[in-house]
């Protein structure tokens, strides 16, 4: 019987970060700008986003784009605003015309996305069981997602991302802590949250150009999360970033894709190793 229920749990789990990971890639394409550039608002061919939750949630597709019609050889192609055609030529972003027609389709792969979303998931479903922090997990890993494939893309990770998630985890987790079978302290992860944050505060000191600040606001989150599970949950969830970063630097550098000063996204490895972190303070509970 408790196999049967873990089954359920795991797979509900699974169908949920599914569903959830189908709303992440407008949002993706949308918080994928510079620094100094404001949030997308049009798709590749100059159309205006609109849709549910103002356009911000669901698959990155155009529906003025896909009712185009094909354009001849002869006849004159429409024009592309600058703004829109510069940004899907550095953002990597499909949404040139081809075989005369303007794609529907763009941004990340909405597919891929749904399938790592309900991967996560399903990880963490099986990881926590039926503990009620689970909840909290599955609410916020679609957001841990969004994060890594924005500082992929763009190497940025949003305020207005990094900010909610640390809110949001230590809200959710005094909510949880007063529910019975509940196996985290309220207090152990909002001092994970100061302490990993302020311990990323100061390397971000030490050497601005290899830490980002939007990887310290990260660390608030990150922090409380594992924190939840005790001090050397935290300790785990930190080394297995800082590895898993270090293991992809060293192999551009192989490849010859980098050099020892090239930059690279360092908030994918921390949602990462936070993941295992959370995935085994959860299991050994």
């Amino acid at each position: 019987m408790r196999v049967d229920l873990d089954l359920w749990l795991t797979g509900g789990a699974a169908l949920w970060g599914a569903a959830a990971g189908s709303l992440v890639p407008r949002a993706a394409y949308r918080f994928s700008v510079e620094p100094d550039e404001a949030w997308r608002d049009r798709c590749p061919e100059g159309h205006a986003i609109a849709g549910v939750a103002g356009g911000w949630l669901g698959l990155a597709r155009c529906g003025r784009c896909a009712g185009s019609v094909p354009t001849s050889p002869t006849s004159p192609t429409p024009p592309t605003p600058p703004t829109s055609r510069a940004a899907g030529a550095v953002h990597g972003d499909a949404g040139h015309v081809a075989a005369g027609r303007a794609p529907a389709s763009y941004g990340p792969s909405a597919l891929l996305l749904s399938l790592a979303t309900a991967l996560v998931c399903a990880g963490l479903a099986l990881a926590t069981g039926t503990r009620p922090e689970l909840v909290v997990w599955l609410l916020l890993a679609p957001l841990g997602v969004l994060l890594a494939v924005v500082d992929f893309r763009v190497q940025r990770l949003p305020d207005v991302l990094t900010l909610p998630l640390a809110g949001a985890a230590l809200a959710l987790l005094a909510a949880v802590a007063a529910v019975p079978e509940h196996a985290g302290e309220w207090l152990t992860a909002l001092f994970g949250a100061l302490a990993l944050g302020g311990a990323y505060f100061l390397l971000f000191l030490i050497n601005p150009h290899g830490m980002g600040f939007g990887d310290v606001k990260l660390a608030l989150g990150l922090g409380a999360l594992l924190g939840w599970y005790g001090w050397s949950v935290v300790f785990l969830g930190t080394f297995a970033g800082f590895l898993f970063g270090g293991l992809y630097g060293m192999g551009l550098v192989v490849v010859r894709r980098a050099g020892r000063k090239t930059s690279i996204p360092f908030g994918p490895f921390l949602i990462a190793g936070a993941y295992v972190g959370l995935l085994i303070g959860a299991y050994a509970a």
